[in-house]
């Protein structure tokens, strides 16, 4: 089975595009990210401290 050597690059540039986008979109939807992990966070603390509490 013969791949054309261009393949190779046009694979390339797809994965570039798709690694580019994904860190743009990490960046711009960061602070999101970052308090609903602070949320989550701040929510199992809490639960951990009730449990501490009732025992």
């Amino acid at each position: 089975m013969y791949i054309d050597p261009n393949t190779g690059g046009i694979l390339f540039q797809a994965l570039a595009a798709v690694l580019v986008a994904g860190s743009g979109i990490l960046m711009v939807f960061s602070r999101n990210i970052r308090e609903g992990i602070a949320k989550l966070r701040r929510k199992f603390r809490k639960e951990d401290e009730q449990e501490q509490q009732d025992k």
